[in-house]
Formats: structure tokens, sequence, C-alpha cells
């Protein structure tokens, strides 16, 4: 329903953010250019959906700075000036109430954790020489041997760590399937956990810094994805527990 209301290409079902008093299911919808900004949408019942506005950087920084779990409520408000008071002192000065909504603070989450966790694996997506992104129709999978290795998937955002590689560093790399950054560079290392799943057959990524999030992947298949079942909290501790 959603495909055909909102005319995206596909739809994927990204995961629930458990709140105290109730959840937030989101779906992501996806363009003709895979790499685009993906509308997001929440619902509290999985039945009337509404659509979330694009997150903005004064909202991601607000966001990493409120603490606790998420109420279940879009309407419930974060008072600023308990978490940043020149946050509240600029908005008082443009007119502004200085409150923080949960949707913006659901909105800068979803952001996160699809930056930090949201991943793909290697060959599973396509650059064109015109700039955009699309499935790779021949995608077959990765091989057994290579879907145990953090190497072999990567983040489906933005690149950072392929700008800062040399050229040298470069040349082996496939400008058609290598855009995107690896997970063997992640920090802190070990952020990750590999699991082997049905005697082999499935590959399953946790993430240890945003708990909640699994991706799995059935080797020399198409079949791929991850999901996010969580408090929408991320792991503080995770550089002392390793």
């Amino acid at each position: 329903l959603l495909q055909r209301d909102y005319r995206f290409e596909r739809v994927w079902f990204w995961g629930c953010i458990q709140g105290v008093r109730g959840a937030y299911y989101i779906a992501e919808g996806l363009g003709t250019d895979c790499a685009a900004p993906r509308s997001r949408l929440y619902s509290l019942n999985c039945l009337d959906w509404s659509l979330l506005t694009p997150a903005t950087k004064e909202m991601l920084a607000l966001a990493e700075q409120v603490k606790g779990r998420f109420q279940g409520d879009p309407s419930f408000e974060y008072s600023l000036a308990e978490i940043n008071a020149e946050a509240a002192a600029r908005l008082m000065e443009s007119g502004k109430e200085p409150v923080m909504k949960e949707e913006a603070r659901l909105i800068a989450t979803i952001e996160q954790i699809d930056r930090a966790v949201g991943i793909v694996p290697r060959g599973a997506f396509v650059k064109t020489p015109l700039g955009s992104v699309h499935e790779n129709r021949h995608f077959e999978g990765l091989s057994s041997v290579e879907a145990k290795k953090l190497s072999s998937y990567f983040h489906f955002t933005e690149p950072v760590n392929l700008k800062n590689k040399t050229l040298l560093e470069k040349a082996d790399l496939d400008p058609a399937t290598d855009f995107l950054d690896s997970l063997e560079h992640d920090i802190p290392r070990g952020s990750w956990s590999i699991q082997l799943e049905k005697g082999g057959t499935v590959v399953v990524l946790r993430s240890l810094l945003w708990l909640g999030l699994t991706f799995y992947h059935v080797p020399t298949t198409k079949q791929f994805g991850y999901v996010y079942f969580g408090t929408g909290e991320k792991n503080l501790d995770l550089p002392f527990m390793l």
C-alpha cells in the first residue's frame, strides 16, 4: 500500500524502536536512484503511516545529547534547557520554544543508525558513470568464503574513508562496485559480530554499537537485508566492553 500510495520503487521494513509507552514501526521507501535520500515513514499501529521529514544537522546534533528511553509518543517534548543550554538560547532568540519533539529525535536516530550500521553486501549495488546507484541485476550473492569477511560488506551511505585512500590503495578497487566504505575499518574495532547460522548457510552480522541491528545474507543467493529492533540508544560503553 505504501509503495502504491507514495509511488516508491520498493519499500523496506526498517525495524522498530521500542518506547516506554509504545513502539515506532519504521519503513523506508526507495526511488530509482538507491543512493538518493530515502523517504522514511513511521507508524504506531502498522496501519496508519506518517511521512517523516529529512534529518537536519541541528536535529542530529541535539539528538546525540538526548539521553534515556523513547516515550512512544511523537508529540512528547524534551526540554532543551536541560540538554543543551546554547541551543535553547538560540531558539529563544529566534522566537521559538526551547523544546525538541520526540518525532525529531526519532528522525535523527533513524538517520544515525542508517549511517553507522546500515549495510549491504559487496556487489549488490552498482554505480553508473553518471553517478546514480542501482541494484546490480548480475549479483548472485557472496561466496561462502567471502561472506565470512567484514571487508565483503559496505555501509550503504555516503563514503567517508574511501575519499582518504591513496591512489595506490584505490588501484585494486572496482569503481562500479567499490564506491562505499567497507566495515573492516569501523571504529571501534570489534564492533561487529559475525556468526554462521543453519549449518553455515546463513551469515548473520550483529552490531554491538547499536544493539538490536541484525543483518543477514544467504551466500550464493540474492537474499540479504537488515532490521533494527531496539530502544534507539547507542551503546556508548562499547569501547570498555571489548
